[in-house]
């Protein structure tokens, strides 16, 4: 049987094949394969051909989307913008630390005689008179120069930094102040108990995330609460509270003749919205948290968080039977609706920056709870006072009227106020959010309201003080030179008031450089 012919692998080789066999080969199969071969040939170059079209029209067109933005790509034909940000709300230009950052013995000495010359200053400062006490020390607190360190003065708001000392040093001061809902079925009809747990600061509205005042807010307590009376079908209540958090006493005995008409504290409560002031459109600050402005207040705190709720649920569609009444809350049950305040490290910034009277007695009656002290004013003293001296701080001679020194009576040493200071700038004394809350030299609280050099800005952190007869401030001030000094000052009875407090700022405006 004859072989199957072989099909010629290109034109060429086809020509030979016929040459060779003659001419009775020209229309034998060879032949018809080579113009196979070119048809084929001619099909895939036409198929290449518009291939290559369409992939120029397609990149062509992407080219032109890209360049114009239709289609994403690094291509543009429009102007590159830079962008834009928000002008800064201010700058504050601070003196340069020139030394290097050290402490306690490695840091540069400080220069004692420019303290003795600084101090000799300030006490033939005109306004100053002789009742005066002061100290600066390194911060170990030994003592550079002193003078009446051991006698004890009436301290004003500085009295908030040992309140704020034994706190931080009790309390869990990441936790928070929590405002609860409890749901009451056992009576006729279902009862709402809202129970405060010490947040004084709560807002009217939403809450709020980005400040410490209003961080719990009571349109989100309103919220939540009907969010749970939904799942439980119930759309008529009654409304009472739970007030019962800090006993019967409310405030220090001595308080009433420095706080007319509650303008500098407010009475005690478990809760409050706003410690109770009584804002108009006016007066209403733009920043809950700065405290630039005196209103009267309300000495019915927590009613008036109770009443508010139930009007927000009535707002909101519930049916509120009666009136708001006092109770006491379930003590095994769950809430169906909270809201939480700020952290304590939070609050306690706000108190020391702003020298809020209510939140440092708020601080007291706290330290007073978790320590198993009485539940009264005098329980709160008595915890700080005890607090103080586990932590190894003098108190002889001092006298604690109240937490936060607007009460008549309190007497300290400039030497426990600056031993207290040791402890702030001490990393391993547990002091950090009472050392971090303090107002800082031209940046923050109560110091942007003294008349201290701008080239202190940043270095001092500080506790200021005023009374009619007392001006006063104790703080710590990094050194320009390297390393940390502390200071304590007590001015009672000036001469002449505003000068003796330009007197305090001036001398320590200077404690940076020494």
């Amino acid at each position: 049987m004859p072989s199957r012919p072989t099909m010629p692998s290109n034109p060429a080789q086809a020509t030979m094949q016929a040459a060779a066999v003659g001419p009775a080969s020209a229309s034998s199969p060879s032949r018809r394969a080579a113009r196979a071969w070119r048809r084929t040939m001619i099909r895939r170059r036409r198929t290449v051909a518009i291939a290559v079209i369409v992939t120029l029209l397609l990149g062509s067109g992407y080219v032109i989307g890209d360049a114009t933005d239709v289609l994403p790509g690094p291509l543009s034909v429009h102007t590159s913008q830079a962008p834009s940000f928000p002008a800064a709300a201010g700058v504050r230009r601070v003196n340069a630390l020139t030394g290097d950052i050290e402490s306690g013995d490695d840091a540069p000495a400080i220069d004692a005689a420019k303290v003795k010359s600084l101090v000799d200053a300030f006490a033939k400062a005109e306004g100053v008179g002789t009742d005066f006490s002061i100290v600066i020390a390194d911060e170990n607190g030994r003592t550079v120069v002193q003078r009446n360190e051991t006698t004890a003065r009436e301290p004003a708001s500085t009295m908030k930094t040992m309140t704020a000392f034994a706190a931080a040093k009790t309390l869990d001061m990441s936790s928070t102040l929590d405002t609860d809902v409890y749901l009451d079925e056992s009576g006729a009809g279902p009862r709402l108990i809202i129970k405060g747990n010490g947040d004084m600061l709560l807002g009217e509205g939403a809450s709020d995330p980005n400040h410490v005042n209003g961080r719990a807010g009571l349109a989100t307590l309103v919220d939540r609460t009907i969010a749970a009376l939904n799942k439980h079908d119930i759309n008529t209540v009654s409304v009472a509270y739970d007030d019962s958090l800090f006993g019967d006493k409310r405030f220090p005995d001595t308080i009433t003749a420095n706080n007319p008409d509650l303008i500098y504290a407010a009475p005690m409560s478990s809760m409050a919205i706003d410690e109770g002031r009584n804002w108009t459109a006016s007066n209403r600050p733009k920043d809950p948290d700065v405290e630039s402005s005196y209103p009267t207040r309300s000495s019915t705190l927590a009613s008036d968080v109770a009443k508010k709720f139930a009007a927000g649920l009535k707002a909101k569609g519930i049916k509120v039977n009666g009136s708001v009444a006092q109770t006491s809350a379930p003590n095994d049950d769950k809430p169906v609706a909270s809201v939480s305040s700020a952290h304590l490290s939070e609050i306690m910034g706000f108190m020391l920056k702003n020298s809020d009277n209510t939140e440092a007695e708020l601080f007291g009656r706290l330290t007073a709870l978790k320590t198993g002290g009485s539940n009264s004013p005098e329980g709160a003293t008595e915890a700080v006072k005890a607090v103080l001296a586990e932590n190894g701080i003098d108190l002889t001679g001092t006298r604690f009227a109240d937490c936060s020194g607007l009460s008549q009576g309190s007497r300290l040493t400039v030497r426990a106020l600056a031993q207290v200071q040791a402890k702030y700038v001490d990393p391993s004394a547990g002091a950090a959010p009472a050392a971090e809350g303090l107002a800082i030299s031209g940046l923050s609280g109560t110091a942007l309201h003294r008349y201290i050099d701008d080239s202190a800005d940043g270095l001092i952190r500080l506790k200021t003080g005023s009374l009619d007869q007392v001006t006063s401030m104790t703080g710590n001030v990094s050194r320009v030179r390297g390393g940390t000094l502390i200071f304590s000052v007590i001015v009672n009875k000036p001469s002449n008031m505003w000068s003796a407090a330009m007197a305090v700022d001036k001398l320590v405006s200077k404690l940076p450089e020494v």
